[in-house]
Formats: C-alpha cells, structure tokens, sequence
C-alpha cells in the first residue's frame, strides 16, 4: 500500500476535503476508501469508535481522528514538503486560532443558510456573512492566510468553497457582493492542483445537498 495510508472518507465531507488537500500537498500516495455513513463500516467504527465519523487517516494501522488534527499530523510526520504551519511558535499559535475559529463557525452556520428556511435562515446568513468579513478582514490584501504561503488556515477554510452555489442560491444572497477578496482567494487556492482535484464540482454539491434538505425537512 502507498505510504501505509488509508484515507476513510466521504466525497462530500468538507473535513474529508481538507485531509485530501493536506495529502497532496505532500505528494503523499494513499487508499481512498469512501464510506457509507448511513451504513457504516465495520473499519471505521473500530478506527473512530468515539465519534464514529469521517475524516479517518489510518497510518501503519493507526487510526488519526479529526480533521485539523490529521492536517497538522500530515504536516508534522511529512515536514520536509509544503509546510502547512509557520515554524514560528507565534504564527504558529495564530494560524491554528484561525484555523478554529474556520471549524467552529462555517460549518454549523453554513449549515443552516443552505438547510434551514425563513427567520433561522435568514440569522444563519446574516451570521455566516459576518464571519466572512471577520476571515476577510484577517485575510487582508495577502495571498493567503499565512502570507505568501498557502497553509492550515487556507486548508481549513477551501473546503467550503464547495457550499457556496448551494449558500448562494437557498439563501438568495451574493457572496462575491459581500466579501469579494475572499471569493478572489478561493479562486486563488483553485489554481492549486491539491485544491481543485480535492473539492467537487459545486453544482454537484449543490444537488446532493438539495437532496439532504429534502430529506431533513420530511423527517
């Protein structure tokens, strides 16, 4: 096997997204197993028996959980290649604050403006936009989070440049109007090999996630 690596992981998963991203830009080769996680694996249970979710990176047949956690794994053991965090303890610190303040909000809230309806929706937009403008002001006129090298922040944040058809369209909002140097930085991180063949097409997203409302909303 490439590497020893086992990636368990689901197309769709933003989190599955940035370890896929970390791999490549490391040039890391690994099995990609994809998972069921209405049926879930025999695998991925026994590797994630807490959380019972993806992202898992199995190295060796050592099961790393948590997807900023993997990043910063991949990028600690594989060093050498595209460091994905600054080597000074203070940057160091603060791309890992941004890199959570990315995975306590967007997810949650952009949730809610592609799957929830009237008022929580509109909230969730009101909200979302807000934390745009927060990376936006954080982002600044620099090429990526970190500078001029793109790291744990950009990794973190990509991702979510998948929902933003889906965002846009159920929310009925412009995210471009709105935060501008940000969509010219997801554009940016698309050139990127690593990004552009990790992330799904967003129209493609934008179905499958039109499919997940229906559902939430039947139930």
């Amino acid at each position: 096997m490439a590497d020893d690596l086992i990636l368990l992981n689901l197309w769709s998963s933003p989190f599955g997204m940035r370890v896929r991203i970390a791999l490549a830009e490391k040039g890391l080769d690994y099995e990609l197993i994809e998972e069921d996680l209405s049926n879930k694996s025999p695998l991925l249970l026994k590797m994630n028996p807490v959380r019972k979710q993806i992202a898992v990176l199995i190295n060796k047949g050592r099961p790393i959980c948590e997807s900023l956690i993997i990043v910063q794994y991949i990028d600690e053991v594989w060093r050498h290649k595209s460091p994905l965090l600054p080597s000074d303890p203070c940057a160091r610190a603060k791309a890992r604050f941004w890199a959570d303040y990315v995975d306590k909000n967007i997810y949650a809230i952009g949730k809610l403006v592609w799957g929830a309806t009237g008022e929580i929706q509109e909230a969730a937009k009101k909200e979302l936009i807000e934390c745009f403008k927060v990376l936006e002001g954080e982002l600044g006129d620099k090429p990526y989070f970190g500078g001029d090298s793109f790291g744990i922040v950009d990794v973190a944040l990509i991702p979510f440049y998948s929902w933003f058809y889906a965002m846009e369209t159920c929310g009925n909002f412009s995210i471009v109007a709105e935060c501008p140097k940000l969509v010219s930085w997801a554009k940016r991180c698309m050139e990127r090999e690593s990004v552009s063949k990790s992330l799904p097409d967003q129209y493609k997203m934008y179905c499958f996630l039109l499919e997940l409302k229906t559902k939430f909303q039947a139930q």
